[in-house]
């Protein structure tokens, strides 16, 4: 059997990972969107990184194939990708799993938004659905 926690330190020897500190110094760039993979409540109850972009885990690899469905054109934007979720372990496998579809300039933040707020991260209020 292999265990998550196997795939997520597997994972992180195969993708860029990020600590917080550098995430922040990349947030606001042109170019760079974040992209918080965290269930919505987690959004509702803990705010996320101002002007992230949204994507629950489980549509992921459906929104970033540009031949799904459910393609959502910030994926095939060209931009440089950060991924983060509470703790690092959603990321580390997504940014994996981003990578193997073929995205390119995809990272993570190891620390995820908790070592983004404990760091001294900007939070902001997840935007009302319009």
């Amino acid at each position: 059997m292999k265990h998550v926690k196997d795939m997520v330190a597997e994972a992180n020897t195969q993708v860029n990972c990020l600590t917080a500190d550098e995430a922040m110094a990349l947030h606001g760039s042109d170019g760079v969107t974040f992209v918080d993979l965290r269930d919505p409540r987690e959004l509702s109850r803990d705010g996320m990184v101002p002007d992230a972009f949204h994507c629950p885990r489980g549509m992921l690899e459906f929104w970033i194939d540009p031949d799904s469905p459910y393609a959502k054109d910030q994926f095939q934007s060209g931009n440089r990708f950060v991924f983060y979720c509470a703790s690092g372990w959603r990321s580390a496998l997504s940014a994996k799993v981003a990578q193997d579809m073929g995205l390119e300039g995809v990272s993570h933040i190891v620390s995820g938004y908790g070592g983004w707020k404990k760091a001294g991260g900007a939070v902001a209020e997840k935007p009302e659905k319009k």
